[in-house]
Formats: C-alpha cells, structure tokens, sequence
C-alpha cells in the first residue's frame, strides 16, 4: 500500500509542482499540538505542506506496526499548499489551518472512500463530505487519512474489519485498541495526525481514547451533526473528536457543534451553544468542584490496577480542591438503565444506503448479508437485524430520541435529579473497569466497559481523559459525566486533572 502512495506521489508530484516527501524530517511530529503548530506557521519553521509530508512519512514507516489506517488521502499535500498560499497572502490563519485530522472510516468523506469496514461499501466514495467534515475543511482542517474500525462499528473491543484485518494497540502490540474507532485512537496516539475523529454509539470514542493514553469526548446528543455518517444504531449515534489534550479537543468541538438542518436532533442545542468553548480551559476547573464518585455501574469487577489509579485520581481531585462525594447510588439505577437499547439497524442503514450509496445492488440489509463479512460475529449481528426490531423487552413502547423517549427521559432525570439534589458538577468512573483485550484472547462479549451505561441512553455529554499505566505499558481513562449540554463544565473538569496529572505519554513504536 505504501509503496502505491509514494509511486502516486511521485507522479502527483511531477504533474502538480509539489514537493516529495522528505526522508529525513526535520520536524518532530510527537505531541504537536494545533497552538504549537499555528506559533511554528507564523514563526516560518515550516508551512502545512511540510507538516503534511512529515506525517506521510511517520505513516509509512510505522502504520505497518498497528495498521491503524485504511486510506491515506493523495490530495493532501495539495490542499496544504493551498493553505500556505492562503496564509502567505492574508497573514491569517483559520481555527485549524493546516492542520492534519484522521477521519474514522464511517464518516462520508468526499473522494475518500468511506466504508465502515465493509465487504458492501468497500467501493463507495460519497459525492460529498459530511456536514462536520464540511465544517472542518472550512475551518482549514486538511484530511490526512481515514483510519481502519471495527465492521460497521458493532464492536467496542476490538477493532477488526473485513477490509483491513485488526488494528493494534500502539502502546503494545499484543493488545487491542479497543473498538469501533480504534483506528482513530491508535492513529493519534502514536502520532499519524494532529486531531481525530470518531463515532460513539455506546463508547466508540472514549474506549479506543482511554486505551490509547488520549481525550475522548461524547458531546450531548444534538449538540453534532449525525448528518452523513454510517449509522450503528442513530438513536446513540454521535461524531466526537479524539486528540492527545483538552485543548484540542475542544478547539475540534468548537468547529463540529452546531445546528444542521438536515439532522433534527441538533435543533435542539439551539441557544445552548457558547461562543466559544476554549474559554473554559480553566487550570484552577477543579477548585470548589463537586464530583460523585460512581463505583458500580457494570457487573464486571474492577481490575486492581485499574481501581489503584481510580483512587490515584480521586485523591488528585481532592488535593485540587474538590469536593468528592463518594458511593453514589441513584435511586432505581439498575430498574431505569434496563431495556433502553433498540435494535434499529436494518432501518437505519437501509436509509443511508438510499440518500448516499444509491446503488441498486446494494439497497437492502439482505443485499449486505449476501456481499458477505469475514468476521463471524458481524455475520451475526447483521443476522440478528433481520429477524428483531425495537425493545427486547416491553416492544409495545416506541424507540424514540433521547428528548422524546418516555425510558430515556425518566433515566436522564433520575441521574440529573440526583446530581442537583446533591449540587454535583459531575460524575466520575473508570471508562473501563478491565484492561484492554488481548489480540490472541478476544471474548466476543461487551464486558467491563462503563461508557455505554448511562450517556448513550440520557444523551448526556461524557469525556475521557488519561489516567495513567498499567502494568505492560497499558494506559487507562478516566471519565467525567455532565448533566445535558454542561460541556463547559466538563471542559474546566478534564482540562484542570489533566494539566496537574499529565498522564499522557506517547508510545514506542
């Protein structure tokens, strides 16, 4: 594959003007940042163009170790040259100019294929972008690549698709990433691109970012377009962005939040929206800061080491100046969190195939059965979406969106109730109560993770910030849980643990 790109690159290169790809950078891509970036711009150490070509080369000498990417995109050099025109004329620089970002590969992407991992869109290359990607090209945002997930998104434990095989964890290769963005999280934390993006159905962004020493944020339902994304199942659905700090991670946020007329659900962050987010990066965030400690959310029991950094992290708040309230139980936690999961997939997808793919050979879940997979769990999910719709239990009440869904509102205002009851600013827990799978030890079942318990089904935000290492290298996350559109609450929370602990590392490829 690496070998095509730079066979096209010299051709591209010949036909276009543009410079080749450097052997030996002289740019250190480890932990860049967008500030740093846009300081080195102006300071004339090097242009997008360079950081581009820097990355193409990172790429190619170590994505063979985690196959984490799923298509490098040939144009990228071009539209940076295009944003060094641009800066040298106007001596401005967008929110994300030139800034490299890797797209998860169920988001459309114009001239990109977009297939979700695939065998039945493996081909497909959507006439346009999505309405976030859209957001952020114009921002200045320049995609690099489209990174590798799990079939369709079905998985949270790995991320293995039919049309690239595994991705592996970056901090160590006998391990999983966990799913289904895990080729954006092992992307960004092994340093391919500057800031990532992915989808969460039930903790798609934040597992893959606690397995890979990153920030993963789950904004509230609404609060960012679905609007040309792969669904999973789009009543959990959210775009979320995947970067190695706070900071820019909300810079992303920034950008993709919004009102989109042809995603409903966002009509609902209307007026809720700040004019900007980066003024809650607060170093001080935790100071007088209420947090509930939730301690049992899955019937998976915490790892040791897993619970020895959780207590690290509590004790880090307190020193801060929080104020930490501990064992929370929420009244009727286990009846409300029951049967809010639908099965809505052949519905979903089979719209999408219609207003994108447009092909009649591929119009059906039937038609996606027949190309086929090569996992068999995948096999049998999409056979599982033949025969079975809404409710496992109680079908008779309607699966609706979190503002409308009679289970979901009651579970959301329980836990909201709860939290004002006690003037909580937020909850805490570990985003796993495991340690990442290993690649030759796989169990094909959803245990021990905390994402998908509460935010899918309220709607309400979560973010997942680095907790520190377990033992063989393997980092852990920390998550912070808000009450519905309280991302700048969350922000002050993440940013201020994060700037006093500094967890993040990068890896040793």
């Amino acid at each position: 594959m690496w070998k095509f790109l730079i066979a096209f690159l010299i051709i591209n290169c010949l036909t276009s003007s543009c410079k080749m790809i450097k052997q030996d950078s002289s740019i250190d891509l480890e932990e860049l940042t967008i500030a740093k970036i846009h300081e080195a711009f102006k300071e004339g150490r090097f242009t997008s163009e360079d950081l581009v070509q820097a990355y193409l080369e990172r790429i190619e000498k170590y994505d063979p170790q985690i196959n984490a990417l799923s298509e490098v995109n040939f144009n990228a050099l071009k539209a940076a040259k295009i944003l060094d025109a641009e800066f040298e004329k106007t001596h401005k620089l967008r929110p994300l100019h030139g800034i490299p970002i890797i797209v998860k590969d169920n988001i459309n992407t114009q001239g990109l294929r977009t297939s979700a991992g695939s065998l039945a869109l493996q081909n497909f290359i959507p006439e346009d972008d999505a309405f976030i990607i859209s957001k952020l090209i114009d921002a200045g945002a320049i995609i690099l690549a489209k990174s590798n997930m799990a079939e369709w998104a079905f998985t949270p434990w790995a991320s293995f698709s039919s049309t690239i095989g595994s991705t592996l964890n970056a901090y160590n290769q006998n391990y999983s990433p966990a799913g289904s963005s895990g080729g954006t999280g092992a992307a960004i934390a092994a340093n391919f691109g500057v800031i990532g993006l992915g989808t969460d159905t039930g903790g798609s962004v934040r597992l893959p970012s606690a397995s890979g020493s990153i920030v993963g944020f789950r904004p509230t339902l609404g609060l960012v377009s679905r609007h040309g994304i792969i669904p999973c199942d789009l009543r959990n659905d959210t775009a979320g962005p995947m970067c190695r700090t706070v900071e820019d991670v909300v810079k992303v946020l920034e950008i993709i939040s919004g009102v989109d007329t042809k995603d409903s659900l966002t009509h609902h962050s209307f007026d809720k929206i700040p004019k900007n987010y980066t003024q809650f990066l607060q170093k001080d965030g935790l100071k007088s800061a209420r947090i509930g400690i939730l301690r049992k959310m899955d019937d998976t029991e915490m790892d040791s080491e897993v619970s020895n950094l959780f207590e690290n992290a509590i004790s880090k708040m307190e020193a801060l100046g929080a104020i930490m309230m501990d064992s929370i139980q929420i009244p009727n936690f286990d009846q409300l969190r029951n049967n809010q999961w639908c099965e809505n997939f052949r519905f979903d997808i089979e719209n999408y195939l219609k207003e994108f793919v447009k092909n009649d050979t591929i119009k059906t879940l039937e038609d996606i059965i027949r190309i086929g997979t090569k996992s068999s769990f995948t096999q049998s999910n999409l056979e599982y979406s033949i025969s079975h719709k809404g409710r496992e239990e109680h079908s008779e009440i309607e699966c609706r969106d979190a503002f409308s869904d009679p289970l979901r509102i009651a579970f959301r205002m329980a836990i909201e109730n709860y939290m004002d009851s006690f003037n909580l600013d937020a909850l805490i827990y570990p985003s796993w109560n495991i340690k990442p799978y290993r690649m030759d030890a796989i169990i094909e079942e959803y245990i021990g993770a905390n994402t998908d318990v509460i935010a899918p089904a309220t709607g309400q935000p979560a973010i997942t910030v680095p907790m520190g290492f377990m033992s063989e290298n393997l980092p852990a996350g920390i998550e912070f849980l808000g009450r519905m559109f309280s991302e700048p609450t969350l922000i002050k929370l993440a940013y201020s643990y994060e700037q006093s602990t500094n967890h993040r590392k990068p890896p040793e490829l």
